[in-house]
């Protein structure tokens, strides 16, 4: 199917995605951060990119200003259970303007995730 790389500090999180979208038939490639997985996806090259938004060493908001400064075109989710200073709807509003095309508050429900990846992969719209 598609290749994926998901971006997260939470690794509970980051293997609950990882194990969800290997079951619907995708390759997923983790990063621990936003430098971990600029890095990542400049290596792998991947069809969309999931990323947490509020990360440690880089966040999700400069990380999806990074991707897009590389590829334009790269379909990017981005998802958020905010914090007690930044409402996670505060966050996803930026991450949506900055290129994220879409945006998915945390706790994710599994057939929203399904759905988000399944619209934006080539061949599932």
């Amino acid at each position: 199917m598609a290749l994926i790389v998901v971006i997260d500090d939470d690794p509970d999180f980051r293997e609950m995605l990882q194990d969800v979208l290997t079951n619907e038939g995708h390759s997923v490639a983790t990063a621990v951060d936003g430098n971990d997985g600029v890095r990542v996806v400049r290596q792998k090259k991947p069809d969309l990119v999931i990323t947490d938004i509020l990360m440690p060493e880089k966040e999700g908001i400069e990380t999806i200003q990074e991707l897009r400064a590389d590829n334009e075109s790269l379909p990017i989710i981005a998802v958020s259970g905010g914090s007690r200073h930044l409402p996670s709807q505060v966050g996803l509003k930026v991450a949506a303007h900055m290129g994220a095309v879409i945006t998915l508050s945390k706790p994710v429900a599994i057939a929203d995730l399904i759905d988000a990846v399944d619209s934006l992969l080539p061949g599932n719209k």
